[in-house]
């Protein structure tokens, strides 16, 4: 016998083949985008068009693909259905790469390829080259898996030349890489060039080799937010030569985890050259570093020079080593004030010499050991003179400005506005409101998006739901949204229903200077509040959204400067009442000033927005 539920599922189906006009929706009443329609309309005192911005981004699913997707989530069970559901609903996920055991006995040239699991790749090689050029470049999410790749060869070699250049999300897992093998190189260079999130971990990488070494070339370099792993690294190697050349230049909040690397290893050679320079807020640690190792030979070398902040933590470093000598040169030398951490170094250590020369002014040092240990040229002083130049570098032309700047004719400058996060839409809230959102279900919510222990995905989740869970600050109203009705009801609670919502039309003008055409004041110019909302990494569409107070919002005809043209039309927010913010704000270090004494001024990026209280 049918039960109630499969009843009206079939009956529904049925229903849903017709077209129909119901509540000013015309169609399939019974789509996501139908059901929002009807809602704004019932909750907002004005109709949304049909053409509205915000419809884009509401859930794409038909009627029927909704129905059965929320049944499944209601029984637990959308993890069964994971592809169709992320390809149906426009979702951001990961593709699934199971271990392989297929055997690989030839070179092999990958050139313009995508995703793929590497698995059992040049293993017990002797000689030859596989190399990797141009591979995932240019992409949105990128995922591969190199499980026990060039195990036990001989003499081989591994290049990895322009891999995974520009795209968005990338995720690489080295594990067992190299491990026991003989002779040979593997060379990463230019790797993960300018992309936005990279998560690149390397497990057991080069173990037991003799005589492997690896380069590491303008790797990560201008990436945005994301982190290295090194565990286990050459760990129980001989004479493993490694070396890091420009890793990590120029990238924004790029943080490096070494655990265990050469950790018992024999003649080990190290060097880190223009590691972290001109970056910032880098944070490396190095954790049992060279423990234990024999004749070590590691070099630091203009290490976070010129960065912006930074921290740097060493835990354990070679200590009960033998041998070892190290050497600090041009070390710590940001010119923001960063933190370095040496904790029980050197310890237990035996004929080891280590140098610090011209090293950082905020370096600490704890339980380390007095014998062998030189200290040369401690700077008290930053390394530029005027930190403002080297400051604005990490604060993007145009990004902040003054409201004195919104005026017809005025030329500025125009930050890169364009969304770099993965495209994707919101959930229907019937879907939405039966899977879990908080950080103490997280392995529920990995199961559910097939997101593995330390996986990219499974970080990306926790960081968004802990910013979400995070207490308001003082004055704020927050709540993070997965659904359109959500977002509006979030929008009324803090507005009223006579509410309206803007964003920036489209990118034109961004990064390049712009000229300001006729100005809108909405709600007449008055100091008003708005609820704003931006954009959070996730599976699925989150935002988050919050109350601004003590605001003004205009929005602006953006001209092209030769041609006097219209390209853009953008929208604005003024904050007035700065006093909370951080001195070390960007805006501060753009326009000078500190809290509480300017006015605060920006456009709102690609697929941010902002409520009002509607003008009329």
């Amino acid at each position: 016998m049918l039960n109630l539920w499969n009843l009206l599922f079939l009956s529904f189906v049925h229903f849903s083949s017709f077209s129909v006009t119901l509540g000013g929706v015309s169609g399939n009443p019974f789509t996501p985008k139908s059901s929002f329609i009807r809602y704004w309309n019932k909750e907002v005192h004005r109709e949304i068009p049909n053409t509205h911005f915000l419809l884009s981004k509401v859930s794409p699913l038909t009627a029927v693909d909704s129905a059965s997707f929320s049944k499944l989530a209601a029984h637990n069970n959308l993890a069964s259905r994971l592809p169709s559901f992320c390809s149906s609903a426009k979702l951001f996920c990961f593709p699934d790469l199971s271990p392989s055991l297929e055997k690989h006995s030839k070179d092999v040239n990958f050139a313009f390829y995508l995703d793929r699991n590497f698995t059992n790749y040049g293993s017990d090689r002797l000689a030859g080259l596989d190399s990797f050029k141009n591979y995932s470049e240019n992409d949105n999410v990128v995922v591969d898996s190199f499980r026990r790749y060039s195990r036990d060869s001989a003499g081989h070699k591994d290049q990895f030349s322009n891999y995974a250049s520009a795209s968005n999300v990338v995720d690489q897992s080295f594990n067992t890489y190299g491990g026991a093998a003989t002779g040979g190189s593997g060379n990463f260079n230019n790797y993960n060039h300018e992309v936005n999130v990279p998560n690149v971990r390397f497990t057991s990488y080069s173990d037991d080799s003799n005589g492997h070494g690896q380069t590491f070339t303008h790797y990560t370099e201008e990436t945005n937010a994301g982190q290295q792993s090194f565990s286990n690294y050459g760990k129980n190697g001989n004479g493993v030569p490694n070396d890091f050349t420009s890793y990590g230049k120029d990238s924004n909040v790029m943080g490096s985890d070494f655990s265990g690397y050469g950790k018992t290893a024999n003649g080990a050679k190290d060097t880190f050259t223009s590691y972290a320079f001109d970056s910032n807020n880098p944070v490396n640690g190095f954790k049992s570093y060279g423990d234990g190792g024999n004749a070590a030979v590691d070099s630091f070398s203009s290490y976070r020079d010129q960065s912006n902040v930074g921290d740097s933590s060493f835990q354990s470093y070679a200590k009960s080593s033998n041998g070892a000598k190290v050497d600090f040169d041009n070390y710590g030398q940001s010119f923001n004030e960063g933190t370095e951490k040496f904790t029980g170094y050197g310890q237990g250590a035996d004929g080891q010499s280590i140098g610090f020369k011209i090293y950082g002014r905020n370096t600490t040092f704890k339980d380390y050991t007095k014998k062998g240990v030189t200290f040369s040229r401690y700077s008290n002083e930053s390394s530029t003179a005027s930190g403002k130049v080297v400051v604005s570098k990490w604060v993007e032309p145009g990004k902040f400005f003054r409201e004195k700047m919104l005026k017809r004719g005025m030329v500025i400058p125009m930050p890169d506005i364009k969304d770099k996060m993965p495209a994707r839409s919101f959930l229907p809230r019937t879907i939405l409101s039966k899977i879990p959102f908080s950080s103490s279900e997280i392995d529920q919510l990995k199961r559910i998006f097939h997101a593995g222990d330390n996986s990219t995905l499974g970080t990306i989740m926790l960081d968004a739901l802990k910013e979400c869970e995070r207490p308001p600050s003082p004055g704020e109203t927050k709540r993070c949204v997965g659904s359109a009705e959500d977002m509006v009801d979030f929008a009324t609670s803090v507005l009223g229903r006579n509410v309206e919502v803007r964003t920036t039309q489209n990118v034109n003008g961004s990064k390049k200077n712009i000229m300001i055409g006729s100005v809108g004041k909405i709600n007449g110019g008055k100091v008003t509040k708005s609820v704003s909302c931006h954009q959070s990494l996730y599976p699925y569409l989150l935002y988050y959204c919050h109350s601004v107070p003590k605001v003004r919002v205009y929005e602006a005809d953006i001209l092209d400067p030769n041609s006097m043209e219209k390209i853009n039309h953008g929208v604005a927010i003024c904050h007035l009442d700065t006093s909370s913010w951080s001195s070390g704000h960007g805006a501060f270090l753009a326009l000078g000033s500190g809290p509480g004494r300017i006015e605060v001024c920006h456009w709102l990026f690609e697929n941010d927005m902002t409520w009002t209280i509607a003008d009329s």
